[in-house]
């Protein structure tokens, strides 16, 4: 940790995902000043977009303090961000924003491994809209994943959504099974495969998400798709688990919106290895506005 910076009298956290993102500001001595919510912080869907996101949930705590934009003069942001997965991005992510006291950036990844392990080794795996596996051993980072919803996010929302379409689609086609789920889902958008293709004509990962609470209930009944289907998710997970474990970390957190959705029917020996956070992302994205780096991590000082 960093000797204290008298111009640091506030430090801001956030978590961004691909739906949305988080903030969190305490002053110096700790206190909780406010939190708010804005959308997406993932650095794929465009960097003026997600800057707007943040700031605007920012300023909304700055508001209900008495604080205007003179603030980040003060202010020591750390930034865990989706779509970050180099210095390059960290850089330019940074440099894309406005002017605080300081600003560090990094993936969500590292900011929820940092908060759920209190800054010491440990390990992650984020399942929500998207995925990724994180460890943080030995001051060395390894990431498993989280390449993006074109190629990878196995054992996400997105994907769980992306793969119930495949089925349903083969199931209307007769080549594969026709079960109440797969018809339901056909339903869901219409009725015809062409309201499918309709709709992913324009489709983002959070959308394809946005249909997981219509495949678990069936799953829950037995359904033999959807019991596939959440299978296959879950198994992913296990394997990112189990190899986080090889890389060295002996405990991993299972976070984000689908971690509990999944837990259940993860096998044993992956179930073995997790561990409860300790603190969430967002108090992960405050250490390291205090100064907790992971390599990756830059700064910005007003000139």
């Amino acid at each position: 940790m960093n000797q204290p910076d008298p111009r640091l009298t506030l430090f801001a956290g956030v978590d961004g995902g691909g739906t949305k993102c988080r903030i969190r500001l305490r002053n110096a001595e700790g206190v909780l000043l406010g939190e708010a919510e804005g959308g997406s912080g993932n650095i794929r869907l465009g960097l003026e977009l997600v800057w707007g996101n943040i700031t605007a949930a920012l300023d909304q705590i700055l508001a209900q303090n008495g604080l205007d934009l003179s603030a980040y003069d003060h202010m020591s942001l750390g930034l865990g961000l989706a779509g970050i997965s180099c210095l390059d991005d960290a850089v330019t992510t940074i440099k894309a924003g406005p002017t605080f006291a300081r600003c560090d950036a990094a993936s969500d990844a590292h900011t929820a491994c940092l908060g759920a392990f209190s800054g010491r080794d440990g390990a992650i795996l984020i399942s929500g809209t998207g995925s990724a596996g994180y460890a943080w051993v030995g001051q060395k980072a390894h990431q498993v994943g989280g390449w993006g919803f074109e190629v990878c996010d196995n054992g996400s929302a997105a994907d769980l959504g992306r793969s119930a379409i495949r089925a349903a689609l083969e199931g209307f086609d007769g080549l594969g099974p026709h079960t109440d789920f797969t018809r339901a889902l056909i339903a869901h958008f219409g009725g015809h495969p062409a309201d499918i293709v309709h709709w992913v004509t324009h489709a983002k990962p959070r959308d394809y998400g946005t249909l997981a609470p219509i495949i678990i209930p069936f799953a829950d009944k037995a359904d033999t798709v959807a019991v596939a289907l959440v299978k296959r998710s879950a198994d992913d997970l296990a394997r990112y688990i189990e190899h986080l474990h090889v890389l060295g970390a002996t405990k991993i957190c299972l976070v984000g919106g689908m971690a509990p959705v999944f837990t259940p029917w993860l096998r044993p020996s992956a179930s073995a290895l997790l561990a409860e956070p300790e603190h969430d992302a967002l108090e992960g994205a405050i250490l390291m506005a205090h100064g907790v780096s992971n390599g990756m991590t830059t700064e910005k000082v007003p000139s």
